[in-house]
């Protein structure tokens, strides 16, 4: 705390008026709005026979109402309250640009850090010829200031002004306080939510812009990689009937890498193209009867399955539903069960699914879909990578871009959702996709 002679010292616990303590809750309560709030605490203030002058500065909003309030060269808002008669005026004259605004670098320096309890302008020191010049200039002889501001954001500042020299009534400073902390508050809260709304805002561009990335990179991958792959394969045609002759040789050796590796960027293609329609279709999140989207899922399997000499049994109550895309529940189960079966032991295995319901962390009703196998399994340091893109555990032969459970996450997550799993080597894995069980309540 400053100790100087021209500044009252405080405790930090005054006492507080019944009125003030009741203004701060309807503060706090979001009954008033913010400029709403800060005229009341204004008026307030200056019912005190102590105060002439109230006014206030907000640097990071405008208010919802004008009326009444002056704007300083773009960046902020100032407005005034005077008791009749009073010749103190702090605002800037009429028409006046923002350089005529107060600035009172020695006071306002307190004011960031606290309360500025100024007791006589005349008591100023030498380094705080600026602040007396200014309060000397608006006919202001003593001052209660402050900012509001929270975690280093300011958002503008209040202060009840006297024509007078003298020290202020405990009750006062009280009252100004706490009407200061309600209004900081309230403010802390609306830049919150507009950071939250400018945040959503940009990921949705961002999942836009991710969209058309998948959409524009598949579809141009994919023309020339068909290219590629058919030239290869007529060449190796032709190879095969000279195959003596060194050209023909090194094709009929080599041609089948180019096809393998050509396969593999189709694969990745396929994930991309996939996850694109997933994210641009344009169904709404919905009740999905999950037994009906895994019954597709399986329908779709089966022919793989029976080729892998893989079993798949359904475990699901027909009543659990789930609220998401119908598309993207079935493109994630879609990853997982071709997982599942993809990495199967060689003599074949089964797949089990079933679902339970849940309630998060939030206690929001979920729905969890299980895909378990009997599998190979996964150590714990393949788990933790399992999800990164491109990242992939099988051998060379099995087919695959290892996007799949990336791309899964990324479409859960959009529905309020989420993939996760664990694994045992030798026993096998489970993953899941976790879903809202119901559309959120909305008073």
């Amino acid at each position: 705390m400053n100790d100087h002679v021209s500044l009252q010292r405080t405790s930090g616990c005054e006492p507080v008026s019944s009125e003030a303590a009741t203004l701060a809750r309807e503060i706090l309560d979001g009954d008033l709005s913010i400029d709403h709030a800060i005229a009341r605490a204004a008026e307030l203030l200056l019912s005190s026979d102590r105060v002439e002058v109230v006014a206030t500065a907000l640097t990071s909003f405008a208010p919802e109402d004008e009326a009444g309030w002056t704007r300083l060269g773009g960046r902020a808002w100032v407005r005034e309250w005077a008791n009749p008669g009073a010749s103190a005026s702090i605002l800037p004259p009429t028409g006046a640009g923002p350089e005529h605004a107060l600035t009172m670098p020695w006071i306002s320096r307190i004011a960031r850090s606290g309360l500025a309890i100024l007791v006589d302008r005349e008591l100023l020191p030498e380094e705080a010829d600026q602040d007396r010049e200014e309060l000397n200039r608006v006919g202001v002889r003593s001052l209660v200031g402050s900012v509001y501001g929270a975690r280093g954001a300011m958002f503008g500042s209040l202060s009840a002004g006297s024509e007078r020299a003298g020290q202020w009534p405990e009750e006062l400073i009280g009252s100004f306080r706490l009407l200061n902390a309600a209004i900081t508050s309230r403010l802390t809260q609306e830049h919150s939510r507009r950071a939250l709304a400018e945040a959503i805002e940009t990921s949705n561009e961002a999942q836009l812009s991710y969209q058309h990335f998948f959409g524009a990179v598949g579809h141009e991958l994919r023309t020339p990689l068909a290219a590629i792959m058919g030239y290869t394969e007529v060449l190796m045609d032709d190879a095969s009937s000279n195959p003596q002759d060194p050209v023909s040789a090194g094709l009929l050796q080599d041609g089948p890498v180019i096809l393998r590796a050509c396969e593999q960027l189709v694969s990745v293609v396929d994930s991309l193209l996939g996850a694109g329609r997933t994210f641009t279709d344009d169904d709404q999140r919905q009740d999905v009867v999950v037994a009906d989207a895994v019954a597709d899922v399986v329908h779709w399997h089966r022919a793989p399955s029976r080729s892998a000499g893989v079993t798949m049994e359904v475990d699901i109550d027909p009543s659990v539903t789930a609220w998401a895309h119908p598309s993207a529940v079935r493109q994630v189960l879609t990853n997982l069960v071709g997982n599942a079966i993809a990495y199967h032991r060689p003599e074949g295995g089964s797949v089990h699914l079933s679902a339970v319901s849940l309630r998060g962390e939030s206690g929001q009703e979920m729905v969890r879909i299980i895909v378990r196998d009997d599998g190979l399994g996964l150590t714990s340091e393949q788990m933790q990578r399992v999800f990164e893109p491109f990242v992939r555990f099988a051998d060379k032969a099995s087919k695959g871009s290892g996007l799949g459970l990336s791309i899964s996450r990324t479409i859960a997550e959009r529905d309020g959702g989420a993939v996760q799993g664990t694994s045992t080597p030798g026993v096998g894995s489970s993953f899941w996709l976790e879903l809202p069980a119901k559309a959120p309540y909305v008073p």
